[in-house]
């Protein structure tokens, strides 16, 4: 069966490229000219990856991205024509997986969607991991802490899951970024740090006492929690 994606962008020739484009590749593409419809998109067609364009008419995809976060962990790609850093880091702030700033190369998206599909699937097979009440499920790329579910993007339970799998190694930035291929790092280091940021508030993990993630100063972030 072909991978569902769904397009969002007000740019029809962008929106017809990238829907031909996407084809090719094995993918089942459906498109949206604005944001209207897209939660009743998403309950419809049940996409596996979302590429959605910041500047649109009404809302615009920052307002979306957060709206879909309210109730899907489904992988978001955001496009925009800025390439302003600060856009950038709201973009994973309300919960984007991915960046691409325009105009942009569409292999370069077709290689984006497979690496954050592939490393969805990765993990299929692992068992649970229970870290007191932390309960890591890599199979269905799902946590919960007091058995309510966490709501998690791709990049945040990438970065849970690999410290919890590593707990006697501190991360620094390098190390994340090289872990976690796929966004166009270099042009935002900040963005490590707000990744880790959002990571804790999910987790209540107060990084002045923390229960889950240290900031060790100077080099980087590992996790306590089998310390506890």
């Amino acid at each position: 069966m072909n991978r569902k994606i769904l397009v969002v962008d007000d740019d029809d020739r962008l929106r017809e490229l990238l829907a031909e484009y996407l084809s090719r590749y094995g993918f089942a593409v459906d498109t949206l000219t604005d944001g209207t419809d897209l939660i009743n998109s998403i309950r419809r067609q049940a996409p596996e990856l979302i590429v959605l364009d910041i500047m649109m008419p009404g809302k615009n995809g920052l307002e979306l991205c957060k709206e879909v976060r309210k109730e899907y962990n489904v992988p978001i790609i955001m496009l925009t024509a800025r390439g302003d850093v600060n856009d950038r880091i709201v973009g994973l702030e309300v919960g984007a997986d991915d960046y691409l700033p325009k105009p942009f190369e569409p292999r370069e998206l077709v290689a984006r969607i497979e690496t954050i599909l592939r490393r969805g699937q990765a993990n299929y097979q692992k068992d649970v991991i229970r870290v007191g009440n932390l309960e890591i499920r890599p199979g269905s790329r799902t946590a919960l802490l007091h058995n309510e579910p966490l709501d998690l993007t791709t990049k945040e339970f990438e970065i849970l899951l690999l410290l919890v799998t590593h707990p006697d190694k501190v991360f620094n930035r390098d190390n994340l970024m090289e872990s976690l291929r796929g966004l166009d790092w270099d042009a935002f280091n900040r963005s490590i740090d707000v990744l880790v940021s959002r990571l804790r508030q999910k987790l209540k993990d107060d990084p002045k006492k923390p229960r889950y993630i240290r900031t060790v100063w100077g080099a980087g972030y590992k996790f306590i929690g089998y310390e506890q």
